[in-house]
């Protein structure tokens, strides 16, 4: 009886092992799946060797943090700004879309730790850049927070949506950043 038990309370071990297994495999390869940071462009907000948890099933808005790989294979981790079908230009230092004035609470951080007099987003038009006015159809513009360094749409163009991996939603490690992404 002893002996039948004690198989009993392994086998209950073993599937439940099992379960936790599949249940760690689902969520690490299809819902949050880890992406380190590498590069100074979203400084501030994330930092070199930072861990963050990536989603892929959430709508891309505006000033979301996405991953996304360019066609060369490279990955990036940046904010978008502009959706299709947007307008957008900075103008002394000041974001507008289709026209109006949007504040980027985000950068706060940042441009207080900028010493620098000239601006922190230099100036441009969507139209400079890329050739047309509007953000064409399922393609978004994107800006690395730390905008003095960051390569980003200003220097590579668009992100199609085919292109884009994922939404940054937290850090998770090292211990000292951990945060949700906003």
């Amino acid at each position: 009886m002893k002996n039948l038990l004690t198989k009993s309370h392994l086998w209950l071990g073993v599937k439940y092992l099992l379960i936790s297994l599949f249940v760690g495999v689902v969520i690490r390869g299809f819902l949050l799946i880890p992406v380190p940071v590498t590069g100074n462009s979203m400084d501030q907000t994330l930092t070199q060797g930072d861990m963050i948890l990536m989603e892929k099933f959430s709508k891309v808005k505006r000033f979301d943090v996405i991953v996304f790989q360019q066609p060369d294979g490279t990955i990036y981790i940046k904010r978008v700004i502009g959706l299709p079908g947007d307008e957008i230009r900075y103008e002394k230092d000041q974001l507008y879309i289709n026209g109006v004035k949007l504040t980027e609470s985000f950068l706060t951080n940042n441009r207080s730790h900028d010493h620098q007099v000239s601006p922190y987003t230099t100036d441009f038009q969507l139209n400079e850049l890329i050739g047309e006015g509007r953000l064409p159809k399922n393609e978004y513009f994107v800006l690395g927070d730390n905008r003095r360094i960051s390569k980003d749409s200003r220097s590579f163009g668009t992100v199609q949506s085919k292109d884009i991996l994922g939404k940054a939603q937290a850090v998770y490690y090292p211990l000292t950043h951990i945060k949700i992404i906003s």
